[in-house]
């Protein structure tokens, strides 16, 4: 530990241990197993692997995702993807809606050194993009977004599709390269056959508005959709050619509980035992601050039964079911995250940890990166 910077990185080839807490870390034969598995069904079905980075926001994670066969990324935010384009990443899916002629003039310098595709849903927002790049280095990638049954942003399927990509066109500082959305309306069905049957019926909407364009003559050359919640039926839909999985690298107890995915849990939180009031009763030294509660609670690995656990802003209190003498004070308690992407945002660093030991740590450069 660098004492100055609060960095890990002085203990890269200790065991994980030696770490200061709270500390985010990353199990990295299986985060690299779960990426191996996203991609060899990618492959197997003939689409393309454009991972979501909002959960991770780290180069070197989107970094080793390329290297394992990824495409390029996806962002949130803008923010984030200056963050990917400055890290030597060009190839920038920004799933939202670039507005306003502050993020435009970013966008801009952005596209100076990178290729980024930015999504649209109104003739406002053309407008608004054409004029900043008709006189740009080159016209701006856009892709429609399609509202397929999430029911947030996006535009109708079908002939208003067409309509739109009329309109994108006849702009000569736009580039219309596809259509993307997201049938999130599937992700918590548990049960397999329903939950096929719906993304079925939500992407075919997507990849029907696709050949719509491509009908009325406009190039499609990119359909986009799929995430984490509906893996691996989005990669299985013809007419798709890339899918957005994400949060599937690190996998969390929202993904595994709510979503009913089966990727192995990578990202934990390695905390200490500060206090035992009395033999059921464990508080450690991470709440709110460090690992989010909001979509799932965190998980404690290797204690036993637990009655009760209540996070506050600086500790969890865990509820043993029956009086126990172990943990003591100063013992380490790693908690599988609860939801990686209200998580990740929270810390300076991830650990990344192999058969135990501090082998990797990278900064989350895209932490704070809202705009």
């Amino acid at each position: 530990m660098d004492t100055r910077t609060g960095s890990s990185r002085g203990l890269i080839g200790q065991t994980k241990s030696a770490l200061d807490t709270p500390a985010l870390l990353v199990d990295l034969d299986v985060m690299e197993a779960n990426i191996a598995r996203i991609v060899a069904t990618c492959r197997a079905h003939g689409v393309a692997w454009r991972p979501h980075s909002k959960a991770h926001k780290t180069p070197e994670i989107a970094q080793m995702q390329i290297a394992a066969g990824a495409i390029g990324v996806t962002c949130a935010k803008l923010g984030e993807a200056e963050v990917m384009a400055a890290a030597g990443i060009p190839d920038i899916l920004i799933a939202n809606q670039i507005v306003g002629p502050i993020k435009i003039a970013r966008l801009v310098q952005l596209a100076d050194h990178a290729d980024p595709i930015v999504c649209v849903d109104s003739v406002e927002n053309l407008i608004e993009l054409d004029a900043a790049f008709t006189h740009a280095r080159r016209p701006l990638r856009v892709a429609i977004e399609v509202n397929i049954g999430m029911n947030r942003a996006g535009i109708a399927p079908g002939t208003p599709v067409v309509a739109f990509a009329r309109e994108i066109a006849s702009r000569p500082g736009l580039r219309f390269i596809g259509v993307a959305g997201w049938e999130s309306q599937a992700t918590t069905i548990a049960d397999p056959a329903e939950k096929e049957r719906t993304v079925r019926d939500a992407v075919a909407a997507l990849t029907a508005s696709a050949r719509a364009c491509v009908a009325a003559g406009y190039s499609v050359p990119v359909v986009s959709c799929g995430g984490t919640g509906t893996f691996p039926y989005c990669a299985q839909q013809p007419g798709v050619t890339e899918v957005q999985v994400g949060g599937a690298i690190f996998s969390d107890m929202h993904y595994r509980t709510h979503y009913h995915v089966d990727f192995a849990h990578a990202l934990t939180v390695l905390t200490t035992v500060t206090s035992r009031p009395t033999a059921t009763r464990i508080v450690i030294d991470a709440g709110k601050k460090e690992m989010s509660g909001d979509a799932a609670m965190p998980a404690p690995r290797g204690l036993p039964a637990i009655s009760a656990m209540k996070l506050s802003a600086e500790h969890t209190k865990i509820e043993l079911a029956q009086p126990s003498a172990a943990p003591r004070i100063g013992d380490k308690i790693e908690l599988i995250v609860g939801y990686s992407d209200t998580t990740v945002h929270l810390h300076e660093e991830i650990v990344g940890v192999r058969g135990g030991r501090v082998e990797a740590v990278w900064r989350v450069a895209g932490r704070g990166k809202m705009k």
